[in-house]
Parts: C-alpha cells; structure tokens; sequence
C-alpha cells in the first residue's frame, strides 16, 4: 500500500497514535509524514524563542528536526489522559502528558492538549496547548 493510500485510510484517532509514537522516538521525519504539504501547526502558548506556528509539512519538519535534534531529553511515554471524538468527524482533541527524562536523571510530566483535524487521513491542523511553564523546567 503506497504512502497517500495508507494515508486515506488513517482516522484521526490512527493519526494521534502515530502523532504519539514520533514524539516517543523524537522522529521529525515520521511526524511531518504524517501532514499535508499545507498543513499549519499552532502553538496558542508560545514560550519565548519558540515559534508561533509551522506552516507546511517541511515548516514541520525543520521545525521539528531542530527542536528534537538540540534536546537532550528523553521522552519515556505519552500518557493519554483523554481523548474525544467530535461532532465534526475530521477532528480528535487529546489531553496527554509527556513524561521523560533529562540528562542529569530528573524526570519530568509536561501536560498538553492537541486539537488534531485530519483530513484524507493527513493532518491538516494542529493546535498544540502545551504547559509552556512545565516545558521551560523540563529544559532547564
């Protein structure tokens, strides 16, 4: 099955697992794959030196390679909190918490929500609510 079949048939439920599984291998490739070439990917909660948004799979992508590629954490598990299905069938909301550990040993739970749509089983948008807060310590 080529990539845009395996992509048609991804629910938005299917793309939030495989969204999931690129954070725990911290792969920007799989993640951006997971996008439309148009796609935009929001973030409502910035933290300084961060950008407000990604416009375009490869925005995601680079995005995502230098973000990942600078951090020395790692990322232990996705725990879903919870997961709603909506009246608009594109879209899926998710509460996680990302739980990992930096270098030194310390362990960190940074808590988000993601507003995924999914179209033709790409990603089209994302809001990304993470607790900027919690991110700034989890990075020292």
């Amino acid at each position: 099955m080529s990539q845009l079949e395996t992509a048609g048939a991804r629910t938005p439920r299917e793309a939030l697992a495989a969204y999931h599984r690129a954070m725990l291998d911290k792969s920007a490739d799989d993640l951006a794959d997971l996008y439309a070439p148009d796609a935009l990917h929001e973030f409502p909660f910035t933290a300084p030196g961060f950008p407000p948004r990604y416009e375009g799979r490869e925005a995601v992508r680079a995005g995502y390679r230098t973000v990942w590629g600078a951090s020395p954490v790692r990322i232990d598990e996705v725990r879903t909190v919870s997961s709603y299905e909506t009246a608009d069938p594109e879209v899926i909301v998710a509460e996680h918490v990302v739980v990992g550990t930096i270098p030194a040993g310390a362990s960190f739970a940074v808590p988000g929500l993601l507003v995924l749509r999914v179209r033709h089983g790409l990603i089209t948008h994302v809001r990304d609510y993470m607790d900027t807060a919690a991110l700034a310590a989890a990075r020292g």
